[in-house]
């Protein structure tokens, strides 16, 4: 049988209505003379289902798999004879030919001019886990539609799993050898565990509760926004910007300054090095970017140094960008903040009104985030204005210069700091709004305010912004405001490194739309108005399972000497919690050595005190006897309590009599993709 005729063949057995056993032989022949295994297989497993009795020649089936040398197909040809009762005598018979036929690949590392390393590379077979969940869903050896879409649904919980979502998954595959049109065997089932379309984290689906207010999420939020590098020298650019709406980013920070000669705005971090790009293009990238990432609201804060001419044209600028996008309050004073589904697709405006600038600020954000400077940029000129210092009088007139179309702009009022530590918490029940922290400051509140702090901020927003001396766009520990309720923890989004990893991790949660509703415990009240404090000690409320199988792809994207001249890598994985304090914990495997495909199969039991905040991290380093291990890839995901819709209620502490176990089990693949299989 011709290769070519092959698919007109078995569209004519499958037409026959009476089909003996020379039928069934031929086929079976004339798909394993063309290498078609997947196929033969199929026709196997239909005579099965059908009655028809077996001939001990159709272990030519696995035959033909060891000649392709092909090890997968051989060892998948083993296991599915061995289920339709094939004799163990023609068993024996095919594992005696795989292992005499079978060809490993190999790779040869020049060690001097006559002298080479020679290694075999390992073909991975699929894990005893996996071929138990295979079989459990398809008994049959081939996995249909209908059959994966189950096991999305029972195995994976994947609730909201459709037929399409299934087909979606067939449909990537078809592109393999391994395919075939009738479903999924083992090995293409494997494929499937180990590629795109099953994330450990699936990102596609909004499940948290979006008609709470906003003051009830925490925001994926940014700082300095439109900068490309470093904070005193960086050029600025509309590029920044629109990455992080990209990503999901969902609160973006803009610095107004007048231009050089007074009559126009530029965003640049004043009083450095970095230069300026037109608010104007800032604006359209915002509008252009904003929903397609998230459909959820985007809110711009505007650290504001213009003087009152500018601020109307600011105004301006942006009702006339956005339109019927922008969404201005019809009242000065709020007494609870919109829910995140009331203002799907609307562009909020955050800022100080143009009042509290005259009366002027030294301790809140607007001047402590630039204070210091000693040079200056193009945003600055002597014709700029520049707010009156602490204590400054300001005469009564310049109340009148406040421009009304500004502050009608304005729909979540940022307040200046006024008084001590203490007076900055201060909660008004008659309207809502939000204040600025340094990192540092947050810091020093929390000691000695953390029960305030969380009660501030079950009605009213807390950004955070890192200290003034990361000039190298480093960033800080996000897991401080968040586990005191602070909704905006502002990042430097450009760059990489462990925090900004951590940060991404966190809100891969809630399909990745950029609001992630606040733990329980953060917004309870008690009946005499208690609070959770998050000075006290944490219990333990969940013990994590982590199984860590394999890793696979560096192979396809690195050179084979890429982590090591003389041998392939020495991979070894490192397990990481980050959370509240009382969360932290690494775990690591074995080194396993020269090894492209590395095996660890080995599990892990992390302790969770706070679930709802930890972000579980998964690094993988090669191992290096000089003490130098180089890094081969990283992951952060959200905790276990993200991976499924829980509408569970808690107590005012994340406290647990009867600790929960989440398992997963993750096999690491290079470019930030975990695969996961639940067990």
């Amino acid at each position: 049988m011709r290769f070519r005729a092959l698919s007109y063949a078995l569209k004519l057995f499958d037409d026959m209505p009476v089909r003996d056993m020379v039928c069934w032989n031929a086929m079976i022949s004339g798909s394993c003379q063309n290498g078609n295994v997947a196929e033969a297989l199929d026709v196997l497993n239909k005579m099965r289902l059908e009655g028809i009795m077996m001939d001990p020649a159709w272990v030519g089936v696995g035959v033909v798999s060891v000649q392709c040398f092909d090890h997968n197909k051989a060892l998948a040809s083993f296991y599915n004879m061995q289920l339709i009762g094939i004799s163990p005598v023609y068993l024996a018979l095919l594992l005696l030919l795989n292992k005499v036929k079978t060809r490993m690949p190999k790779q040869s590392f020049k060690v001097c001019l006559c002298w080479r390393r020679v290694f075999k590379t390992r073909v991975v077979e699929p894990p005893l886990d996996i071929k138990n969940a295979f079989y459990s869903f398809s008994p049959s050896g081939m996995m249909t539609v209908d059959d994966l879409l189950r096991f999305l649904i029972d195995h994976q919980g994947q609730k909201n799993a459709t037929k399409e979502d299934a087909q979606a998954i067939f449909d990537s595959l078809k592109h393999l050898n391994i395919f075939q049109r009738r479903g999924l065997h083992l090995e293409a089932f494997f494929r499937y565990l180990l590629g795109d379309l099953n994330l450990a984290h699936p990102p596609s689906k909004v499940h948290h509760d979006m008609n709470a207010p906003l003051s009830h999420y925490f925001l994926f939020t940014g700082h300095n926004s439109y900068l490309t590098g470093n904070q005193f020298s960086s050029a600025s650019s509309v590029e920044p910007i629109k990455d992080a709406l990209l990503r999901g980013v969902r609160v973006i920070e803009l610095d107004l300054w007048p231009n050089s000669s007074g009559n126009d705005v530029n965003v640049c971090h004043g009083r450095t090095l970095t230069s300026s790009v037109g608010l104007q293009k800032c604006l359209e990238a915002i509008k252009e970017n904003a929903f397609k990432a998230s459909e959820y609201p985007v809110i711009i804060t505007f650290e504001d140094h213009l003087n009152p001419n500018l601020q109307e044209k600011v105004a301006k600028m942006v009702t006339e960008t956005f339109g019927d996008m922008l969404y201005t309050s019809e009242t000065e004073n709020l007494e609870q903040f919109l829910s995140p589904e009331s203002l799907k697709k609307r562009v909020l405006i955050s800022t100080k009104p143009p009042k509290e600038y005259l009366e002027g600020n030294t301790q809140g954000e607007e001047i402590s985030e630039n204070e210091g400077g000693t040079v200056a940029n193009e945003c600055q000129s002597s014709s700029q204005w520049n707010p009156p210092e602490e204590g400054e009088h300001v005469p009564e007139e310049d109340e009148g210069k406040v421009v009304p179309e500004y502050r009608q702009l304005i729909a979540i009022n940022a307040r200046k700091l006024k008084g001590g530590l203490e007076n900055w918490l201060s909660d008004d029940p008659k309207k809502v709004s939000r204040i600025s922290l340094s990192e540092q400051k947050l810091e020093s509140v929390a000691k000695t305010y953390g029960t305030k702090t969380v009660m501030f901020t079950q009605r009213n927003l807390l950004r955070v912004y890192p200290k003034r001396t990361r000039l190298d766009s480093s960033n800080y520990n996000p897991f401080v405001g968040w586990m005191h309720g602070a909704q905006m923890v502002a990042f430097n989004m450009q760059g990489h490194g462990k925090r900004l990893w951590i940060m991404q991790g966190m809100f891969r949660a809630n399909g990745g739309c950029g609001y992630v509703k606040k733990p329980d415990f953060l917004l309870h009240r008690g009946p005499n108005d208690e609070v959770f404090d998050p000075n006290l000690p944490w219990d333990v409320k969940t013990i994590m399972t982590v199984k860590v199988y394999l890793g696979e792809g560096w192979h396809q994207d690195f050179h084979h000497t890429a982590f090591d001249r003389y041998s392939p890598p020495d991979f070894y994985t490192r397990i990481g919690v980050a959370g509240v304090p009382a969360d932290k914990d690494v775990k690591q495997t074995a080194t396993v050595e020269d090894e492209w495909l590395p095996v660890w199969d080995e599990e892990f039991k992390i302790q969770l005190r706070a679930p709802e905040l930890a972000v579980l991290r998964i690094k993988i380093l090669d191992y290096n006897t000089t003490g130098r291990h180089y890094f081969g890839g990283q992951v952060c995901l959200p905790g276990p309590t993200a991976v499924v819709d829980t509408n569970s209620s808690s107590d005012s502490g994340p406290n647990s009599d009867n600790p929960e176990s989440e398992t997963w089990v993750i096999q690491f693949i290079p470019n930030s993709r975990v695969g996961r299989l639940n067990v």
